[in-house]
């Protein structure tokens, strides 16, 4: 007997699993099946595909047309910080620009140091609510960053929040070490790098990725590329916050170092996009990004995939430049400003998001662990048209049901 079926299934997407991430043309590709089951046992997938009356369950879930997927894979994400910066954004509405904000008081070092001066169960009670409504948003998969500490303890102290919350929600996170984030002030940026670079050694058991910010006024293309390469002897996989307003040349670097991801590359340069291709690097755009600071350029979707490459989506999530839990929302924004078609905005929040950070989600092969949203939608070209809501009606981790949408009010 098996422990759950979950029947009629009006449209059953089915990522195609591969080693690798998908590339250009087969971002298009989703296998999409009418009429279909799922069927699951100790947690894992026994059957996925059409309707059959061949199983039988202890407990059955009926999907009433609706639409059943793999859950969504958040790739990119800074969930553990202290404070909030709500205050700034009337700033920026009138038009004070971040340099300014940043002699206020505010901006990143704000988060910085709200983030040094609270405890670990403070940190920890805030990145919970986080959490706990990205599985009501329909992930299960995360990763986390630290880099709001920009000293060891701080940078530690995050790492190990992420951990715990690991442990006590049902999810696979992915952690990511961010030290070199900002440039503390009085600090010249070699120094500090070196000094980020030792930290690697202390943060090797806590995190699965080193990850650094190449910008104009942080840190340069040659010395994002020295500590990468400090990285990468030390074991880890790289990331790179890349060419977010400047061109300076981040997604090239990525490719150079063989890293699993860059993320954000609005301004990356048309020679890097086209070098995707031959790479197994995933882009990880973050249009929520563009869209809150208000900017009108977005990252160059249709260039990279038009040029073979593999693109993912994530949120974003951080205190200062995007402010959402909702992964839903930004593949709405996806659609409308990156002009991405909806089978390719479904494979980029689940098997290519997966890719990103080296998960096993965002799939439902049989074998696979059961990690499936039901989404109170008709198709799956409903849940981008109808934005700003929660479409998931029931979220299952490793089989159970972990969260399920209250029902309507009396």
């Amino acid at each position: 007997m098996n422990d759950l079926i979950i029947k009629n299934i009006g449209q059953l997407l089915l990522p195609k699993k591969m080693d690798r991430p998908l590339k250009g043309s087969e971002m298009d590709a989703l296998e999409i099946v009418a009429d279909g089951m799922v069927v699951i046992k100790d947690s894992k997938i026994v059957y996925r595909g059409k309707e059959t009356d061949k199983y039988e369950a202890t407990e059955t879930i009926d999907a009433e047309g609706k639409v059943v997927s793999p859950a969504l894979v958040e790739a990119h994400t800074h969930t553990v910080h202290g404070g909030s910066r709500e205050h700034e954004m009337a700033l920026k509405v009138q038009g004070v620009d971040y340099l300014k904000i940043l002699e206020q008081g505010g901006g990143i070092l704000s988060s910085v140091k709200s983030t040094q001066e609270a405890t670990f169960d403070e940190l920890y009670k805030k990145a919970e609510k986080n959490i706990i409504r990205m599985i009501q948003h329909g992930v299960l998969t995360i990763e986390a960053k630290s880099g709001y500490g920009l000293d060891k303890d701080t940078e530690i102290k995050q790492l190990k929040v992420a951990h715990k919350l690991e442990e006590n929600y049902p999810v696979q996170m992915k952690h990511t070490f961010l030290g070199p984030h900002a440039i503390p002030k009085g600090r010249e940026s070699e120094e500090f790098l070196d000094e980020m670079i030792e930290l690697l050694d202390d943060v090797k058991d806590l995190a699965d990725f080193a990850d650094i910010f190449t910008e104009t006024g942080v840190f340069s293309v040659n010395e994002s590329r020295r500590y990468m390469e400090e990285a990468r002897k030390r074991g880890f996989r790289v990331k790179i916050h890349a060419d977010e307003i400047d061109p300076l040349g981040g997604l090239g670097l990525a490719i150079e170092q063989d890293a699993i991801s860059a993320d954000h590359l609005v301004a990356s340069a048309e020679e890097d996009k086209q070098a995707l291709k031959d790479s197994d690097t995933v882009a990880v755009l973050l249009p929520g990004t563009t869209f809150y600071l208000g900017k009108n350029e977005y990252a160059d979707a249709r260039g990279m995939i038009g040029h073979g490459g593999a693109v993912a989506l994530a949120t974003d999530y951080n205190p200062g430049s995007n402010v959402t839990d909702n992964l839903q929302l930004i593949m709405t924004i996806a659609a409308l400003k990156l002009k991405m078609t909806p089978n390719e905005i479904w494979n980029a929040v689940t098997v290519n998001a997966a890719k990103a950070i080296d998960s096993d989600r965002g799939t439902m092969e049989v074998g696979d662990d059961a990690n499936i949203v039901l989404w109170d939608a008709p198709n799956h070209e409903y849940v981008l048209y109808h934005y700003g809501v929660n479409h998931a009606e029931k979220v299952i981790a490793n089989g159970k049901v972990v969260y399920e949408r209250p029902g309507l009010l009396n």
